[in-house]
């Protein structure tokens, strides 16, 4: 009877503290809305906005580099001299002016005195004909040069020495052998011509030794926006470092923010490869409006080349955000609760304990090396990360090869570790059953 009197009131009490329990946990998710709804919002402004700095960041990267790095601007329009494309412009460009000061008549003067009544005759007979012939000869002379060793060291010391004149197209300031004029940024073919002349005398047109210093020049950049975009790339120059590592600090200080950080890092991660991703896009499509806006007698092909050669690095480095973007919201999305990371980290385990369990009956032991690997994993691998982290930062110019690269890399090393960490326990286990 006694035992039947206390099971009641033991019931009551723990009855009492269940209730208790509930009305504290509805407390608790009653106040626990505000609270997190503040955060939470805020932590997603913090990250979009991030994430809408993170394209002008890569510009503004780019923009910096350009304008104040000449081995990285002459490193850029390098490859232009061998383009043939390029090389085609010029010719085209240097052989009309030429043709505009060489006077054919004046070839007369080299002819033999009786000859000269034959070849005026001649001259009257073929007319645009043989102006025809006469640049022909031109434009090959004019080809030869841009095709030589000549030309590659022309273009580079001209782009090296005009380095402060394409920040003056960018900024407003500076100036030499690039000019801008009338929204325009054209660079001097004068050496060219130079040089075009010399072999031209060399092959027995005299003549064309009387042609006086000619400063023609080809389209680099043709833009009615030059003028208005000035300010900004001044802007983009001042910030250029700065811009990025704000775009990052945000992102990163949404996702500490966030209440759920792994899913706050894994949005932040895929919204930033996305902003950049659109940069991406925006560049290709630019490109074709750019070019559909050049006027008829600048060279189609040429424009192409130099467009997407002074991009090429902008273009990297929206690969190299993309593949950080998706690497970093991978990870995070793989070391997660869910099940489908729990299944593939299953799989992970399972393989690399197969292969181990192979070694093992090969007569492979990891000993002491493995024991120490597995009580100390978790630093082993965080140490892992950030080398990986640190190669990629500075690296000096990374592209997505390098950031996928040093991620398999990563993955590869993670991968050895868990191979090498043995279980003390389990290595007792496994010798007491041999």
């Amino acid at each position: 009877m006694a035992g039947d009197a206390e099971t009641p009131d033991g019931s009551q009490a723990e009855l009492e503290r269940l209730r208790a329990r509930v009305a504290a946990l509805e407390a608790e998710q009653t106040a626990r809305p505000k609270r997190h709804w503040v955060r939470s919002t805020l932590a997603a402004v913090l990250i979009v906005l991030g994430c809408i700095l993170a394209p002008l960041g890569a510009v503004a990267a780019w923009t910096a580099s350009i304008a104040g790095d000449t081995d990285r601007y002459v490193d850029t329009v390098e490859p232009l001299a061998r383009d043939r494309d390029v090389q085609n412009a010029v010719a085209t460009r240097v052989t009309d002016a030429v043709m505009d000061r060489l006077d054919l008549t004046a070839l007369l003067s080299q002819t033999p005195v009786a000859d000269r009544p034959l070849v005026e005759k001649a001259l009257g007979k073929l007319g645009p004909s043989l102006e025809d012939a006469v640049a022909s000869f031109v434009h090959d002379k004019a080809q030869a040069v841009v095709a030589s060793d000549a030309f590659d060291r022309i273009w580079t010391e001209a782009n090296r020495r005009a380095h402060d004149a394409v920040v003056k197209a960018l900024t407003g300031e500076g100036g030499g052998a690039v000019k801008v004029e009338n929204d325009t940024v054209t660079l001097d073919l004068g050496p060219v011509v130079e040089r075009v002349k010399e072999r031209l005398v060399d092959e027995g047109m005299t003549v064309a030794g009387n042609i006086p210093e000619i400063h023609t020049d080809i389209t680099v950049v043709q833009s009615e926006d030059i003028g208005r975009a000035r300010t900004g790339f001044r802007l983009l120059q001042l910030v250029g470092f700065w811009l990025p590592v704000i775009s990052l600090a945000l992102i990163v200080g949404g996702v500490l923010l966030a209440t759920h950080r792994r899913r706050a890092l894994v949005a932040g991660a895929l919204g930033f490869a996305f902003a950049v991703g659109l940069l991406g896009l925006a560049l290709t499509v630019f490109r074709t409006v750019y070019l559909d806006a050049l006027p008829s007698g600048v060279s189609q092909p040429a424009a192409e080349s130099i467009y997407d050669t002074l991009i090429r690095y902008l273009r990297t480095g929206v690969r190299v955000s993309i593949a950080v973007g998706v690497v970093v919201a991978l990870a995070a999305w793989l070391t997660g609760p869910g099940r489908r990371a729990t299944f593939v980290r299953q799989l992970w385990y399972s393989g690399i304990a197969a292969v181990r369990s192979t070694a093992e009956r090969a007569g492979m032991r990891t000993g002491r090396v493995g024991r120490f690997v597995h009580r100390y994993r978790t630093w082993i691998c965080w140490l892992l990360v950030v080398a990986a982290l640190l190669a990629i930062a500075l690296w000096p110019y990374p592209t997505g090869a390098v950031v996928i690269g040093l991620a398999l890399a990563l993955l590869f090393a993670l991968a050895v570790v868990d191979f090498v960490a043995e279980d003390e326990a389990a290595t007792e286990d496994s010798t007491k059953a041999t």
